[in-house]
């Protein structure tokens, strides 16, 4: 089987087998940088999974705080219950699967003009993808009731 070209000169033909050293390095430098991109975009999916996993966990969280305090109203149907009823119990819950969710911020909060409107606002650390003094925070709003008849 023929590979060569041929190479013409003054002094005849010559038979030129394989690639030259300049075309084998330019190939391997863009096999490199095709690799690279692909372990760069590897550790971005990965990343991009971790940060939807804690947004799930805080979206579960904050359900949980408002389904807390739907329980405190069944026990008391005749006014909406205070969020401090049930913030304790709440942090303690989920405090140790959010990072630092209690000592970031997390709260239960009744509004002021409307005591049944509740803002549950969760905050935790995501310090393995962001620097450590940042937190990220989902606010999650819920209507209870004013009181239900027995």
């Amino acid at each position: 089987m023929w590979w060569g070209a041929v190479v013409l000169k003054s002094s005849g033909i010559r038979w030129q087998h394989g690639f030259t050293l300049l075309e084998v390095l330019i190939a391997v430098l863009v096999l490199s940088v095709g690799v690279l991109g692909l372990a760069a975009m590897e550790l971005k999916g990965l990343q991009s999974t971790g940060v939807a996993y804690q947004r799930t966990l805080a979206t579960a969280a904050a359900q949980d705080g408002v389904e807390r305090l739907w329980a405190e109203l069944w026990s008391d149907n005749t006014t909406c219950p205070a969020p401090a009823d049930v913030t304790a119990a709440w942090y303690a819950a989920w405090n140790g699967i959010l990072e630092e969710m209690e000592d970031s911020g997390s709260d239960i909060v009744a509004d002021a003009s409307d005591p049944c409107l509740y803002t549950v606002t969760v905050r935790w650390s995501e310090g393995r993808f962001s620097s450590e003094t940042d937190t990220a925070r989902l606010v999650y709003r819920a209507k209870l009731p004013g009181g239900v008849a027995p």
